[in-house]
């Protein structure tokens, strides 16, 4: 037993909807998120700029004496996953948002899939690569939506502004004879129900949420590192606090919130 915290990053307040989950599926867990706001958004960064942050971050919760790390953004997954592993996999068990959603594609059974994401994931391919080297029949269209994560964090959910870019993106021709569509960016659980709708329920839309809370508590489970009792209360962090960050931070994650402004 453990109760050591869970370290959580991402590239801004996305993450948080992983660190829901895992807070849901995990109640007596600690977590400790960091939102590198300073930074935002990693998804039009170069891989090595990502890696060089992604670094960095580690190190900081590495500092603070977590047990494991999620990497709860697929930009940073995409580019800096295998690198971490390399560096840190000795000091600390490391968790990404990619691998748990390839591994339960690969159960579904389904052949025709899309993929919405930002601009350095889809441009990365490492969905494709992954989800081809288990299932080498599928087929796969992907799409970088960049306007989706600024639509989001402004407040754009529920009105005309997001049903006019969903409809934009979600129309191409490539997504009409899909079975399911992944949802690769850690912002987009938010708009999942707007996206079924949008496909009248014919697609099943999937995100890497839940996934990898289940990753997660696997390690755990494995390494015996499970926490009996919560050992104080969550922390979350950013790299750049102001007052709309933390307004935003509350659509992500229900609980009580407060930012720390922490500088790495």
């Amino acid at each position: 037993m453990d109760t050591r915290p869970i370290g959580i990053f991402d590239s801004g307040i996305g993450g948080l909807t992983v660190a829901s989950a895992i807070a849901g599926r995990m109640p007596a867990e600690r977590l400790i998120y960091f939102g590198d706001t300073a930074h935002l958004p990693y998804g039009d960064k170069s891989p090595e700029t990502i890696r060089e942050y992604s670094f960095r971050i580690v190190e900081f919760l590495i500092q603070q004496d977590c047990k494991l790390i999620v990497i709860a953004c697929n930009s940073a997954s995409a580019a800096a996953s295998a690198a971490l592993n390399e560096r840190f996999a000795a000091q600390i068990p490391l968790v990404n948002v990619i691998d748990p959603l390839v591994h339960f594609v690969e159960r579904q059974r389904v052949r025709r899939v899309g993929i919405i994401a930002t601009k350095a994931t889809i441009n990365s391919g490492v969905y494709e690569r992954k989800l081809q080297s288990l299932i080498p029949n599928i087929r796969l269209f992907s799409m970088a939506t960049p306007l989706l994560v600024p639509m989001i964090e402004e407040g754009f959910v529920h009105n005309r502004v997001s049903q006019a870019i969903l409809s934009e993106y979600l129309s191409h021709p490539g997504f009409d004879d899909i079975e399911a569509l992944l949802l690769a960016c850690t912002h987009y659980p938010l708009i999942r129900p707007h996206i079924e709708a949008f496909f009248q329920n014919r697609v099943s839309v999937w995100d890497s949420t839940e996934a990898t809370a289940t990753a997660v508590f696997s390690e755990l489970t494995l390494r015996g590192i499970l926490s009996p009792d919560r050992g104080g209360p969550h922390l979350f962090c950013v790299s750049d606090y102001t007052t709309a960050f933390e307004q935003a931070a509350r659509m992500f994650y229900p609980g009580d919130i407060q930012l720390k402004h922490v500088g790495v």
